[in-house]
């Protein structure tokens, strides 16, 4: 482990946004996120494989009134994500660090909100369909977690993973689906707040589109 990471881990250990194994809610905030962390009632929003949490930090800034999570399982990822939260003086933020194959263990159902996927891994090569944080197995969790008339949210380089995530939000019977190949030449545009991650902005720098979907579970 490098001196750098090392610090980070010490960072989290001392951060009371940061959520994590060792700790006491890690244990017992499922279902009592508002009461236990936030303690409010406002929406619950999540931001999947969060990375450094510039979207989870620029959306709490932009909705003081909305409770936001990234969750990560990279200690020194969500580490900057902490640090720009707690220098800001955010206190709707919180992070997550555990596997997203785990969120039902943090998570009650219908204690989620929205969800926002930005940036995800593509896993592009056939074998690694199911790691793909659209695949259907991963969506049947979404719908679990959030409210009735939940959104999702999904933005990502990956023409691929894009073409991929229309089809199973589809099969998976998402509703009330937009989407665009070109994010910033759509009427969709002003959705994402002007809010980049570093990786879109390589992305975009190097002449990429940003594609966007949003869609809601619908009413039950």
């Amino acid at each position: 482990m490098t001196r750098r990471k090392n610090q980070f881990f010490l960072q989290n250990a001392e951060s009371n946004n940061v959520i994590e194994i060792g700790k006491p809610l890690y244990k017992t905030i499922r279902g009592r996120w508002r009461d236990d962390y936030f303690r409010n009632e406002n929406p619950i929003v999540l931001e999947l494989a969060c990375g450094k949490g510039e979207y989870t930090v620029g959306l709490a800034q932009a909705f003081p009134e909305t409770n936001f999570i990234g969750v990560d399982i990279k200690g020194d990822r969500i580490a900057r994500g902490s640090q720009a939260a707690q220098t800001l003086g955010l206190t709707n933020v919180a992070f997550l660090r555990t596997d997203i194959n785990f969120l039902a263990e943090f998570f009650l159902e219908g204690e989620v909100n929205e969800i926002w996927i930005t940036f995800p891994d593509p896993q592009p090569r056939p074998k690694q369909e199911k790691h793909r944080l659209t695949h259907p197995r991963f969506l049947e969790l979404y719908k679990k977690l959030l409210v009735s008339d939940g959104m999702l949210h999904l933005k990502t380089d990956n023409p691929e993973l894009f073409a991929y995530s229309l089809g199973t939000v589809s099969q998976l019977g998402f509703v009330n689906l937009q989407y665009t190949t070109n994010l910033y030449e759509s009427s969709l545009n002003n959705l994402h707040l002007g809010i980049k991650t570093r990786y879109e902005q390589l992305f975009f720098a190097r002449g990429f589109t940003i594609n966007y979907l949003q869609c809601k579970t619908g009413a039950v």
